[in-house]
Formats: C-alpha cells, structure tokens, sequence
C-alpha cells in the first residue's frame, strides 16, 4: 500500500555540497583513475529503460538507498547490504534468511522518510517499488532527484501495464506477472554489476514456484485476499500479486470481475460472493485497522456480515506477508504458503 508526502525543493540548497559527492560515488576510497578503470571493465555505463525513462547509471552504486521493502529485499537477496546507506517503508519483518544483512542497514524510517533524511544519506542511486514513493505526495519525484545528480529506479512492477494516475492504488491494463518481478531483479543486479548473481536468484524462484505447484489443482476453489482495514477493506482485484498466486495454482478470486490493484469493498459485497478460503494479510505495521491477522481473524468472526462465511466457518485462513500480497520477490512465498494451505484444506485438487 503506497506511503504519505514529503518535498525536496527547499532541501536543495542545504544539500548542495554533499551532491557533489554523491554524483561522484558516494566517497569511495579509491583513487579515481583506478575506479574508472574497474567501473569500465564492469561493463559501466550501463543505461536501463525502466517505466518510461531512459535512466544511466556511470558506476556501481556504493552508497544506494532504498525507499521500499520490496527492492531493498531483492538487493539483500543480491548480497548487496554493505553497498546501501539506508532503507526505509517497511510492513513486516525482513524476508527469513536476510535478517543479519539486514541488520547492518539503517533504516530511515518504518514509513516513508522525509527528503531530507534521504539526501543526507549521499545517496549514488534511488530504488522504490511504487511510483508513489517517487511521485508526487511521495519522498520526491525522479525529476528531483536526478535534478541533484542522483539516478533512480522504479519497479516495473508497478507502472508496465499498470495506470497509476487514479485514486488509491492505481488499476492494471494487463495482468501482472513474475517476468517483470524476475526483470527487475535483472535490472538492479545489472546496474550494480552482479548480473550472475540476478541470474542465480531467478532461477531458484521459478523453481520454488514450480515445486509448490506441482500437481495442484485448485480450480474449484474460490478466494479473497484481505490486505488491510476494517471499516472499508482493501481487497484485491484481479491482476496484481494475487492474480499471480491465484493463477499458478488455477484458482479464483472472488474480485476478478475489478481491475483495481487494490479496491475498496464492502462486506455485504464478500457475504454475497462467500469464498472458499480467505487469504489474510499479516503485516506488522500500525496506519491502518485491522494490521495483524489477529485482529483480521477476530473481526471477520465477531463481524454479522461475515461470520457465516464458509471459510470463516470452517476456519479456512492463510496468512501472508504484506510482502507476499505485492509484486515483490516475496510473492514466491505467497505461491508457497497459499499452495500449503489449500492442501492441509484439502483444495488442491
């Protein structure tokens, strides 16, 4: 779910000395003539197209910051903690495995950070997962940052085949899939001259995709996906992170009829559509009701529109990271634990 507002223009001038240092790689300690040489034999430049925008990035980042959960987990992934300087908008704990790298990371912020505090970090280079974050109402634009020397990058989760320019969480032209959740780890492992690595790390989420699925057959069974709030829900529409779950495992999604990534829907609405099982974000943070499964669990049993529910009856609940329910590398485990659960239901076919 995208963050709140923040500006750079005032911050302009405060940060003017240290962007001479950032455009220069963030203070490395190597004579500059030896680092040329290395950033050349690296490959460098190396200029991407990501979401409408030619972006051109002269040397590996040394000094990155990331302004999401998502891109920062695909950088860990990457093994690439000791080149960023901070993280920030976090919903849940770390990913399992990253956790010590993780730990070597400042964080900003638990939501989104002022610009301030992200151009005192000297930052080289800017990773986000949703145009929010660098747009308008976000941390700054990319037109800001780059204006101060400072190249960034975008999911192309969330702007190829997706309009943002609406209210909310913006609505998809065309489904999502994991190639533009593989391309983007592609991209930053490029732009931070592991390519190998980006390689290795898409091969081992296909195969833990094609493992979960294996002889699953789920297309009798409906479902929900219930990210955050109570009093007006967030559910998810058909083309985002959960289309893809619900689609490697064959199901259906009550709410396919709805584009929106994530709409807004009210109970009597899901009373009527009654899915089979409900997919239940789990999130740690606190600037919506109803965050934790907990809470979610007691409502929908304790609410009149929804404890008659067939999966509320039957107690027919998987609980998902916010990180699983975003195109993220994470979805892979949304694959995994959604498969598991529809099995110990006896669902899959």
């Amino acid at each position: 779910m995208p963050p709140i507002a923040s500006t750079v223009r005032r911050t302009a001038l405060l940060v003017a000395g240290l962007v001479l240092l950032t455009a220069c790689g963030g203070g490395g300690n190597e004579p500059a003539a030896d680092t040329a040489q290395d950033d050349a034999a690296a490959g460098f430049p190396v200029t991407l197209k990501n979401c409408g925008r030619t972006v051109t990035v002269d040397a590996a980042p040394r000094h990155a910051v990331s302004l999401n959960q998502g891109s920062t987990e695909i950088l860990l992934s990457l093994g690439l903690a000791d080149r960023l300087a901070a993280t920030a908008t976090w919903t849940d704990p770390v990913m399992k495995g990253l956790e010590k790298d993780e730990s070597t990371v400042p964080r900003l912020a638990e939501n989104q950070p002022s610009s301030e505090k992200v151009l005192a970090e000297e930052p080289d280079f800017v990773t986000a997962s949703f145009e929010s974050t660098l747009g308008k109402g976000g941390v700054a634009s990319r037109d800001q940052f780059e204006e101060l020397g400072v190249p960034t990058y975008l999911s192309p989760a969330d702007c190829a085949g997706k309009d943002n320019t609406g209210s909310s969480d913006g609505s998809r032209t065309e489904p999502l899939t994991m190639d533009r959740v593989y391309g983007e780890v592609r991209d930053l492992a490029k732009v931070f001259g592991v390519p190998e690595r980006g390689e290795k790390l898409v091969t081992s989420l296909r195969t833990r995709i094609d493992k979960a699925t294996a002889g699953i057959d789920a297309s009798d069974t409906t479902m929900l996906y219930w990210f955050a709030n109570a009093e007006a829900p967030y559910l998810a529409g058909c083309c985002g992170a959960p289309g893809i779950i619900t689609g490697e495992l064959g199901a259906k999604n009550v709410f396919d009829d709805t584009h929106e990534e994530w709409p807004q829907i009210n109970w009597e609405t899901v009373a009527d559509r009654n899915p089979d099982v409900l997919v239940i974000g789990d999130l740690t943070r606190k600037s919506q009701t109803a965050e934790s499964a907990q809470k979610k669990i007691e409502f929908l049993e304790s609410n009149p529109a929804t404890k008659n529910l067939d999966a509320v009856k039957h107690k027919r609940y998987v609980l998902l990271s916010g990180q699983a329910m975003n195109p993220t590398i994470r979805t892979v485990e949304g694959v995994e634990q959604v498969a598991a659960g529809l099995r110990s239901f006896g669902l899959a076919g």
